[in-house]
């Protein structure tokens, strides 16, 4: 006896958009948060947009070079895969724009960390930023914050000094910097170093304190390290990004420096605010934290909870968190990565080839790459796109509420609930069953459902 066939219902499909954003149909919840306001005196976010153009004008005049004389998708700009210019390019460019090749490489080093340029694969493209110099303020802002975060990149480190009390330094200028913005004005380097060298000392007795199971041996570096040198290079790095003022003994923030500290310090106590303490805990749970919050909310916290790691560790530890069985921090974890950017590309990159993660990665590619998200979806083949389609109804099924999975419906690449099953039968999902089985029990339409429980015992019995 073979079962009734549904009717054909068609599918409303909606508006063209990324698949990779239908988990936040899981997040109802609303949580408001008054927006806050920067210390007094801040300029407008319009007059420091103006600021950030100045300050790196070179940077874009040289990723706007390149982007005009090497065209898209030229290789002859990078020697390496690592966007560092190939010497013909940079003599070509100090040609052209009447500089020195010492100039056009600073130059295209700040543009690489602020985002201007990017590296893709072996070659260097212009960055969505460069796009959006003139006409979106926000972009300015994000360049060169970005710039600021890469500050240690930006001045070379004293070579003499030992790499791991370079690295103490570089951890406890966040520290000195929110120092020098409490102060609002000049401060002496006594001072500075005197904080320095405290919260050094703190970093280092953290450190010896031994956890529990064997353990390496600790690389110590000499105790009689002396701070000061470390402290002058990382004020003329900090200098050298825009971040600050520094000279005659004494150390400035300048407007932009000082927003920006403000930024991040309002991102950590955003986060820890948090029920979760999103901020101290592992991806995974942070991701947790943050599935009942809006988007803009969440993308807070992401961004606080980024500020307190090391990129790659960061990066590490969401894709380790997409790679669990839970499909809604699956879907999170790639929305904290779009909001690492340009350093999460190579990570990202490698995990493409996963089945479990490559629908994910290819989206993210997409709108790394410029794609607008309502379009990236179009990347993905039919079977790839069911496959996230079955995704994001595991975690809609797991976290979300019954009609919500009837209106996933909606968001299906195929023209009918009858095509659909097929293809969500073939494409081998692990949560094939569980899935079927839930909208069966949510869809109010009794033949429909029917024909899920079908599908779903098909799929079960591996029968036809």
């Amino acid at each position: 006896m073979t079962s009734r066939i549904p009717r054909d219902s068609r599918l409303r499909l909606v508006g063209p958009r990324s698949l990779s954003a239908a988990p936040r149909a899981v997040n109802q919840r609303r949580l408001r948060r008054p927006a806050p306001r920067p210390p007094e005196g801040t300029p407008a976010p319009a007059e420091l947009a103006r600021m950030a153009r100045s300050g790196l004008a070179a940077a874009a005049r040289v990723a706007r070079w390149a982007d005009a004389a090497l065209g898209p998708g030229s290789d002859g700009a990078t020697a390496d895969g690592k966007a560092t210019l190939a010497d013909a390019t940079a003599e070509r460019a100090a040609r052209d724009l009447g500089l020195t090749v010492t100039q056009v490489r600073a130059d295209w080093d700040t543009a690489r960390l602020a985002g201007l340029v990017e590296v893709h694969g072996d070659s260097a493209r212009p960055g969505w930023r460069l796009r959006a110099w003139n006409r979106d303020d926000s972009a300015v802002l994000r360049g060169w914050v970005a710039l600021f975060d890469a500050w240690s990149l930006a001045h070379a480190e004293p070579a003499d000094h030992e790499p791991a009390a370079v690295a103490e330094v570089v951890s406890a200028m966040p520290q000195v910097l929110s120092f020098l913005q409490l102060s609002a004005g000049p401060v002496p380097v006594e001072q500075l170093l005197d904080l320095l060298e405290q919260r050094v000392t703190e970093l280092r007795t953290e450190r010896c304190e031994i956890p529990y199971g064997p353990q390496p041996e600790p690389v110590e570096p000499p105790q009689d390290t002396p701070l000061a040198p470390l402290l002058d290079w990382a004020l003329h790095a900090l200098a050298s990004v825009g971040a600050l003022t520094y000279g005659a003994g004494q150390a400035t923030l300048t407007p932009l420096g000082s927003w920006a500290v403000w930024v991040k310090l309002e991102q950590i106590c955003v986060a820890a605010q948090s029920p979760a303490g999103n901020i101290e805990v592992a991806a995974d749970e942070m991701l947790r934290g943050c599935a009942q919050l809006r988007p803009n909310a969440a993308r807070a916290e992401y961004r606080a909870w980024l500020a307190a790691r090391t990129v790659g560790s960061a990066v590490s530890e969401l894709i380790d968190a997409a790679r669990g069985d839970d499909a809604l921090l699956r879907g999170l974890a790639f929305e904290a990565l779009r909001v690492v950017g340009a350093p999460a590309e190579p990570d990202v990159s490698a995990v493409a080839d996963e089945p479990t993660l490559r629908p994910y990665a290819l989206l993210w590619l997409a709108e790394h790459d410029g794609v607008d998200p309502e379009d990236a979806h179009e990347v993905l083949t039919r079977e790839e796109a069911t496959w996230l389609w079955v995704d994001t109804a595991a975690a809609v099924a797991d976290h979300g509420e019954a009609p919500m999975l009837v209106r996933h419906l909606e968001s299906a690449v195929q023209p009918t609930v009858p095509l659909l099953l097929d293809e969500v039968r073939a494409v081998g999902h692990p949560r094939t069953v569980q899935v079927l089985v839930a909208l069966a029990a949510a869809h109010p339409d009794p033949a429909l459902a029917k024909a899920v429980r079908r599908a779903a015992f098909q799929v079960h019995t591996g029968g036809s």
